[in-house]
């Protein structure tokens, strides 16, 4: 495993690519897990006395980062380009800022309104990734539903908190395959029936955080059979990803099953980040064959961080997934990936203690 001061390295650029709504949250994510990770949900305790924490915004650089990025004048926390879900990525952090600034907790609480009430469903009562049409993308995944489970327990909100895992699990009935792994995108507009590494990472990550943040929250006993669905779920995606996990390069490739298509870093850290994750979240369903495949994957995508630079390649183009030519200069999405991998891998990590389970 690379040396704290690389994943460092792989941190700063993400933060100087990161230019779209969803590349702040998850690099704000990064940030959190990485950097302060008692403070995160996969912490030991995020809702002390079933609150959110007070945090001092200037010391917890997560927040001083993407404060900037939020805007407390309009229905949406970012400009989401369209997207209904994207702009959903920084309301945990809106709303940690807003314990100290309340205009940021109102912005939060529209963002919310907007997507339970605005944005158009799928038949099956999916909300939409797209706020013209309706249509579902895995990558809605990591983006709204843990945000609409951090607002349901600071509203102390019961009902919202399964909705958050139903709209999960709403997802997966839509893009699920009979291989494990999710179809990218089902919609008129830009469908992608292929199993996207990447858009697998988002949702398996995503469903993830919505499991931890039920699990921590005053809510745990009430919501196991939503917890159960959850870890099935995002069991089902990683079974189908080692499965898959045949390219002569250590990586997932860009599309899973797809063998004209190259291995690359960005799918490989998420799907492995959350391999770590469950292992601690579930240990009775994520034991030695799941953190095994996790080493051996942390491994590869370390080899394929430039130690100079900070720069991991080869990821796939983070604006167009069918993109054939691997992408060299810096995803921003993939930099945070890696760097969520590695605070997965220390937070597991018998070394590390397993300080958050």
């Amino acid at each position: 495993m690379v040396a704290a001061s690389i994943v460092a390295k792989v941190l700063s650029q993400a933060i100087t690519l990161a230019t779209h709504s969803w590349e702040y949250g998850t690099v704000s994510e990064a940030l959190m897990e990485w950097q302060n990770p008692e403070f995160s949900v996969f912490g030991p305790n995020p809702f002390p006395n079933g609150k959110i924490l007070t945090l001092d915004i200037n010391k917890v650089e997560a927040l001083s980062y993407v404060k900037p990025h939020i805007r407390t004048n309009n229905v949406t926390l970012v400009d989401g380009d369209g997207a209904s879900g994207d702009p959903a990525s920084v309301g945990v952090p809106a709303l940690l800022i807003g314990q100290t600034y309340s205009e940021y907790t109102a912005a939060a609480q529209r963002q919310e309104a907007h997507l339970v009430s605005d944005v158009p469903r799928w038949p099956n009562g999916a909300i939409s990734q797209r706020e013209a049409y309706p249509e579902l993308w895995a990558d809605f995944m990591y983006m709204a539903p843990p945000f609409l489970a951090y607002y349901a327990v600071v509203t102390a909100d019961l009902d919202l908190l399964k909705q958050a895992a139903q709209q999960c699990l709403l997802y997966h009935d839509v893009l699920s395959t009979n291989l494990g792994p999710w179809h990218h995108i089902v919609g008129p507009v830009s469908q992608d029936l292929g199993l996207w590494s990447t858009g697998n990472g988002w949702a398996a990550a995503g469903m993830a955080r919505v499991l931890a943040t039920m699990m921590k929250s005053p809510f745990s006993g009430a919501t196991k059979n939503e917890q159960n669905a959850l870890i099935t779920d995002i069991k089902t995606i990683i079974d189908g990803a080692i499965k898959l996990d045949t390219d002569s390069s250590g990586l997932l490739r860009n599309y899973l099953n797809d063998t004209t298509w190259y291995g690359e870093i960005s799918g490989t850290a998420m799907l492995t980040a959350t391999s770590y994750r469950m292992a601690v979240l579930a240990p009775s369903q994520f034991g030695a064959k799941y953190t095994t495949w996790a080493n051996k994957k942390l491994q590869v995508v370390d080899g394929c961080i430039n130690t100079t630079t900070g720069i991991v390649a080869p990821a796939v183009n983070p604006l167009w997934w069918e993109d054939p030519t691997p992408f060299t200069a810096g995803s921003p999405e993939g930099q945070s990936f890696v760097v969520l991998m590695h605070a997965a891998y220390r937070d597991w990590s018998p070394k590390g203690g397993r300080k958050c389970r």
